[in-house]
């Protein structure tokens, strides 16, 4: 199947979405030259090949300035549901005419926007078309299939001796080909099994070796803060994190407090780093010394959300300082404290 636009080598202005795959958590930005909105079934070129997704909503535009969400939302969902306990369909979500509930492919409470021409460059394709109704029907039917498919390939995994754990599987919509997702400590060889999945499904076989973060990100689940795992929800792009964002935090080093269910960091101690880093390079370091009325005193702590500094002296004195009394002399190059804090501290004027 061809697709929709050919590769001019030009920028185009067109309207640039978020499309979601849900069997394998893919995202990805596309361009349409009409409006869509959210919950909109297309056909798109993923990495595997034609297959269906849903509109997330508009891609963020370049240089827009941040806007917060309904501070007034009761749960995760902005459709949280009314007083009376009724549900609705959702009128948008454009799936063939099937009664979808409006918080299937809710987008939470984020601001909605109207999508807006730009540029469409990078790693934005065109989508090839908006699904038809028999796709979607194609869809509902493949997936279907998957739970049995499933089943077929954990039972010719035990036959082969293998030591891998499948963990899901997704028939593509635009083309005869199955994929396997497996997650495995070793290298395995799985061309035997391949044989025999070829034999049962009858059409191309893809397996698929992925790490226990992307499990997590393609199945999905609850994580320690009762919310479903960021990696599936807000982001399919799995970044670095390290023990270092939780010393930066003052956080618990505690490996069952700052991990996952996958039994990796949590992916939020990335979240606030920078805000870490980025505010206390505008304040003593911890561990340096400050001369306070004529002693140096030790800084103990530096906590970013109380804005208060700690500061430890002789005989075991304790200071707790705003941040906002500190400053760095640029002459001296060191830090110092106010000098009316510091009378009014010590002199009680």
């Amino acid at each position: 199947m061809k697709k929709r636009k050919e590769d001019s080598g030009r920028d185009e202005l067109a309207y640039v979405y978020v499309v979601k795959n849900p069997s394998y958590n893919d995202m990805s930005l596309v361009a349409w030259d009409s409006v869509l909105y959210a919950g909109t079934p297309v056909v798109y070129d993923t990495r595997y090949g034609l297959d269906l997704g849903f509109i997330v909503g508009p891609a963020p535009q370049p240089g827009a300035s941040w806007q917060s969400g309904d501070d007034q939302v009761r749960g995760a969902c902005l459709h949280f549901g009314d007083d009376d306990g009724e549900e609705e369909a959702c009128p948008e979500a454009g799936l063939g005419g099937r009664e979808v509930h409006q918080c299937e492919y809710c987008m939470g409470c984020q601001v909605s926007k109207e999508p807006v021409k730009m540029r469409v460059s990078g790693n934005v394709t065109w989508l090839d078309h908006l699904a038809t109704p028999s796709e979607m029907a194609r869809y509902n039917e493949n997936t279907a299939k998957e739970e049995r498919a499933m089943a077929v390939c954990r039972e010719k995994i035990a036959k082969h001796k293998l030591k891998m754990k499948l963990i899901a599987t997704h028939f593509l919509l635009g083309e005869g080909k199955v994929l396997f997702f497996f997650t495995a400590d070793e290298r395995v060889d799985f061309r035997d099994l391949v044989k025999d999945l070829v034999s049962v499904f009858k059409m191309r076989i893809e397996l698929r070796q992925v790490g226990v973060r992307d499990e997590s990100r393609l199945i999905g689940g609850l994580s320690v803060c009762g919310r479903d795992y960021c990696c599936h929800c807000i982001s399919d792009k799995m970044q670095p994190v390290s023990i270092k964002m939780a010393k930066e935090q003052n956080l618990s080093l505690n490996s069952m407090k700052i991990s996952g269910p996958c039994g990796r960091l949590l992916c939020c101690l990335a979240y606030e780093y920078d805000y870490y880093v980025e505010e206390k390079a505008s304040l003593p370091p911890e561990g340096g010394r400050i001369r306070i009325d004529h002693e140096l005193w030790k800084v103990s702590e530096v906590n970013i959300l109380s804005r208060q500094v700690t500061l430890l002296g002789s005989e075991n004195r304790t200071l707790y300082v705003p941040c906002d009394e500190f400053y760095y002399d640029d002459d001296e190059g060191r830090w110092r404290l106010n000098e009316d804090y510091e009378d009014e501290l010590f002199n009680g004027e």
